[in-house]
């Protein structure tokens, strides 16, 4: 079974808005809490952190404020082994979010506070596409930059603009997100599907499918999945693969996860397995795409891809924030149970 023909050398350039997270410590909910746990993170920063510590290349381009929040979430990036040369400072203010993490019955909760953000409120000419994108194997962005508003379309645009000039393959996560688009006068359905268009690989399931599509597909069994995913493949002639997950959430503390890949002459399902003692859940897809591009990038077929974003995104939920630092080690070595310690 065939897959997308890989691209060559150099790193995975991911765009996007790097956010500070808030979170009040253990199950104590936002509005009785008087201390927060600061995190960095932000999508496309979570994978950018991945792809880096899994031994993958990656650079991070993103506007940051002038101010010592900008210069965390910067040495954040550093510090996970992310070229961090292509994010750009200007005046501003720092997006913010406000994780409040499910504790047995109360859901999780998220709170943003990212409105007129320096990267919201950026040109595409602050952000030098063209020489972020020299010399790079893959643009990783999502659909959480146009839902910023406007500005934030604009800047999506300039991407994959930037992305067809130099000839650079892009992954898109869909990474839909109601709250932002519905704070504005949006059209998601037709941003996305013209973003998508120009997209090699799509991360997203069914649900995304049939928004772009204004229809409803099932995800209920691999024939339903996969025929979600060629009605992406007829409706986006580029589109070489597209990788998903099932979540089953049986409690706070109790999910179970499957993933998928499908290419256009086939595709691998994997098994359902539980995943018990949640730490966090936030990051957990962007760990699916890491895992995903990593061995999208080493020449691996359906199945390994499969198996290596459903083996990092279940580790992402026993760390704490948004990104998970897994070597390829942890990957080769991953065990849906876990297990003793190992010595």
């Amino acid at each position: 079974m065939s897959s997308a023909a890989r691209p060559g050398s150099g790193p995975v350039v991911c765009f996007g808005e790097m956010l500070l997270r808030l979170s009040p410590p253990a199950a104590i909910p936002l509005a009785q809490t008087r201390t927060l746990d600061v995190n960095v993170g932000g999508a496309e920063a979570n994978v950018a952190a991945a792809l880096a510590s899994l031994g993958t290349p990656s650079r991070m381009l993103s506007v940051l404020p002038d101010n010592d929040l900008g210069v965390t979430a910067r040495r954040a990036m550093a510090a996970a082994g992310v070229d961090a040369g292509a994010l750009v400072t200007r005046a501003g203010r720092m997006g913010l979010y406000f994780y409040e993490p499910a504790a047995g019955p109360r859901p999780g909760r998220v709170t943003y506070d990212r409105a007129g953000s320096a990267f919201a409120e950026a040109d595409a000419a602050d952000l030098g596409f063209a020489d972020a994108l020299k010399g790079a194997r893959l643009l990783h962005m999502s659909g959480i930059t146009p839902a910023l508003g406007p500005r934030g379309c604009d800047l999506a645009r300039a991407a994959v603009a930037a992305a067809r000039e130099s000839g650079v393959p892009i992954a898109f996560d869909g990474n839909y997100r109601g709250n932002l688009w519905s704070a504005w006068d949006s059209d998601p359905r037709g941003v996305l599907t013209e973003l998508i268009g120009e997209a090699t690989i799509l991360f997203g399931n069914h649900r995304d499918v049939g928004l772009l599509l204004g229809s409803e597909f099932s995800g209920d069994g691999e024939d339903r999945r996969r025929e979600a995913a060629e009605a992406a493949f007829e409706l986006f002639p580029r589109l070489q693969l597209m990788a998903s997950t099932a979540r089953n959430v049986i409690d706070a503390q109790h999910h179970k996860l499957a993933a998928r890949i499908d290419v256009r002459d086939g595709g691998w399902q994997t098994d359902e397995i539980d995943i018990t003692g949640i730490v966090d859940r936030i990051g957990t897809g962007d760990a699916f795409a890491a895992g995903v591009l990593h061995r999208y990038l080493g020449g691996a077929g359906v199945r390994e891809m499969a198996e290596a974003g459903l083996a990092l995104a279940t580790l992402m939920h026993g760390v704490p924030g948004d990104m998970i630092l897994a070597s390829e080690r942890d990957l080769t070595e991953f065990h849906p149970g876990g297990g003793d310690v190992r010595r």
